[in-house]
This record gives C-alpha cells, sequence and structure tokens, in this order.
C-alpha cells in the first residue's frame, strides 16, 4: 500500500491524511469545497480525542488554540448543579478541551501541509472501480486516478459509500440542535449543561476569549425547515424557560440570523464491515451519532489512528481492514447506540411522556464515557 486517495477534507480526512502520510504512505486528498470555510462554532474535545490528535502530533496546538477544562457542571433550568459529566484526565491530557471547529480544522491542515498531503480543492469522486490490487476512479472533473486503496471521509451524507455500498440514508431523531457563538464571560471557567422541560442548553467555553451555546430541541417529528428569519426569533423563545443570568445575558447578543447554526440531528449505522474490496469508510460516513456523548469527531480522528497503525504492517487492504474493524466495530456502535437512547429519553421528557423504568442517564454517560478512556 503506497498509495492512497482519501474523499473528504473534513475532520476525519485530514486526521487520516496526516496518519497515513507519517507512516509512509503517498496521499492525496480531495474535498468537494473549492476553498475551506469552516463555521466557527464550537467543538468538545473529550481526553480521547485529545489522546488520539497526539498520534497525529497537533495535541499541544489545539490544547494552545483552545480552552482547557474540567468536568461539565450538570444543573436544572433554574441553575442548581446536580452532576457533573466527563471523562478523566487520561495522561497529561484534560478531560475537556474547548475549540473553534474553525481552528481545529486550521490546526489540522497546518498538520497536512507540514507532512506534505497533497490537496486537491472542488473535487468529488464520480465512478469507483475495485480491482484485484487498488482502485480506479474518475473524478468530477472529468480526470482520471488509481490508487492502491481509497478512504471515504465524505460525512454523513457520503458519496463514496452511495457509490460503493448503496443507499444508506441517515435517520432523523426528533431532535434539533442550534449552536451560535458569543464572546466568553470571565465566570464561564468550565462547561455547563441546563436542562428544561423543552430542551436542553449548554455553554462550552472554546478560547481564552469566546464560547458557544448549544441548545437541543424538540422541532417535530417531520423535521420541519426553519426560514432564516425565524431562526433567531424562534432560539430566543426556547431561551425563556431559562431564568439563570448566565443564559438570559446572552439572549440580547443573538442577532444575525446568518451565525445562527441549526440542524436536525441524525444517526447512521453502516452494517458491518465498512470496507468492500479496497474502499474503506470511516467517520461519519460509516458511524454517525448525534452529539450526546460529544464523541463524534473524536471517533472519527480515533479512525484514522487505527487505520495508520494497521497500514504499517502492509500486508493487504483485506487484512488491514479487517484488523481495523475488529478494533473499531465496537466502540463506535457503543457510542452511536447509548448516545441514540439518550436521544430517545430526551424526545420523550419534551413531547411530556413517560421514561421507561430502565432510563437512568447518568448511568449510561458515565458508563459510555468511562468506556472511551480505554485505549483504542
Amino acid at each position: 500500500m503506497k498509495k492512497v486517495l482519501i474523499v473528504g477534507g473534513g475532520i476525519g480526512g485530514q486526521s487520516a491524511a496526516i496518519a497515513l502520510k507519517q507512516i509512509g504512505i503517498d496521499v492525496e486528498l480531495i474535498e468537494i469545497l473549492p476553498q475551506y470555510d469552516v463555521y466557527g462554532v464550537g467543538i468538545i474535545q473529550q481526553a480521547n480525542a485529545l489522546r488520539a490528535l497526539d498520534s497525529l502530533g497537533v495535541a499541544d496546538e489545539a490544547l494552545k488554540r483552545g480552552y482547557p477544562y474540567a468536568k461539565v457542571k450538570m444543573c436544572t433550568a433554574t441553575g442548581h448543579q446536580f452532576a457533573e459529566t466527563g471523562t478523566p484526565p487520561i495522561g497529561r491530557f484534560p478531560s475537556h478541551n474547548g475549540i473553534s471547529r474553525r481552528i481545529l480544522h486550521e490546526v489540522l491542515y497546518e498538520r497536512c501541509e507540514t507532512v506534505g498531503v497533497k490537496h486537491r480543492m472542488g473535487l468529488t469522486v464520480n465512478q469507483i472501480t475495485d480491482k484485484e490490487n487498488g482502485v480506479d476512479v474518475v473524478f468530477s472533473d472529468g480526470t482520471t486516478g488509481s490508487y492502491d486503496m481509497l478512504i471515504g471521509a465524505d460525512g454523513i451524507n457520503s458519496k463514496v459509500r452511495q457509490l460503493v455500498f448503496g443507499d444508506y440514508p441517515p435517520k432523523y431523531v426528533g431532535l434539533s440542535n442550534w449552536r451560535y457563538a458569543f464572546k466568553r464571560p470571565e465566570n464561564l471557567e468550565t462547561g455547563y449543561m441546563f436542562f428544561g422541560k423543552k430542551s436542553k442548553v449548554g455553554l462550552i467555553p472554546m478560547t481564552k476569549d469566546t464560547m458557544y451555546m448549544f441548545v437541543v430541541s424538540a422541532e417535530g417529528a417531520d423535521n420541519p425547515f426553519i426560514m432564516e428569519d425565524q431562526m433567531i426569533p424562534k432560539l430566543k423563545s426556547i431561551l425563556e424557560e431559562y431564568p439563570i443570568p448566565m443564559v438570559q445575558d446572552l439572549i440580547d447578543q443573538i442577532t444575525e440570523p446568518k451565525l445562527v447554526n441549526y440542524r436536525p440531528l441524525e444517526t447512521l449505522h453502516l452494517p458491518e464491515p465498512w470496507y468492500k474490496g479496497n474502499v474503506l469508510i470511516i467517520g461519519d460516513g460509516a458511524h454517525a451519532t448525534i452529539p450526546h456523548l460529544g464523541s463524534g469527531a473524536a471517533l472519527a480522528i480515533e479512525d484514522a489512528v487505527v487505520l495508520a497503525e494497521e497500514m504499517t504492517k502492509q500486508d493487504g487492504a483485506e487484512a488491514i481492514f479487517s484488523r481495523f474493524m475488529n478494533r473499531r466495530l465496537e466502540r463506535c456502535k457503543m457510542v452511536v447506540e447509548a448516545s441514540e437512547k439518550l436521544g430517545e429519553w430526551e424526545l420523550l421528557e419534551y413531547q411530556g411522556k413517560s421514561l421507561p423504568e430502565e432510563a437512568n442517564i447518568g448511568a449510561v454517560m458515565g458508563k459510555t464515557l468511562m468506556a472511551l478512556t480505554q485505549p483504542i
């Protein structure tokens, strides 16, 4: 395996490019966007994500440009703290690091440049032909290429997955996520989550100067489209449930509809194995999860690290991918399924319905997050 094509230049794709280039693989990365323009809403990095980033040589830079913090304080809508959540530190890595998604992308891109990853922008694949010892592709600009292996890292609506495996549409879970970035108040020293009857709100530091708010709500089983001019009124109406100053002080700062990042929450389970011939799907294209455990990006980064470790053996795609699946399948299923369960329980609460007897949000979160501290 000497030459690999990676389709998709997001967190998973950049991570895979770095990991493979570091072991001497000739990597070419294509990205459908003509240029990167990542919106700077935040992302939560738990200790296992930082451990994986360390394998890529970028953990220290992510910590430097982000905002390390301890466990997240869990509170009622009126501000009463009833628990904490998060993984314990792993070695020198803290429980959490808040960081702007734009900054994380810049950190990964800079590392790609340092190790010599070749980027081709405004490009995707239109045709994939798997052969005994490689893959031939036709790109969207009509050009062609031949590679020993192809890695699909092009997200939940993966074009590579569709071409190789057919249609596996994501599943809408009945919940939506709103995000908005702010200047960080001095009293936001760690992450906070506030639980209401119709929604939950998270306040997460991103850098020493910035933070972001996320809001999870139930906007309807039919996934209704929300017009841009309704974004701010709708978001502010959700926040009326939280009378505490930490939330209320932010409401008047929500002024730009285009800066409201709104998306319905979806999951996806690609049936195992996530590979066929010389093509492998990683990240959200194989195991997309909702953000209830803050681990979607972490799983994609871990995928990249594990793939590179298995490729050092250089014993063919089938053997490499089989070992990859042995290491990744159960861990990723655990996160996706636990997140779905948490989402189901939340949705029942927002609908005013009774939870099942076995419902224990704290236990599910604690068990899953602790499991993520184990080696990958």
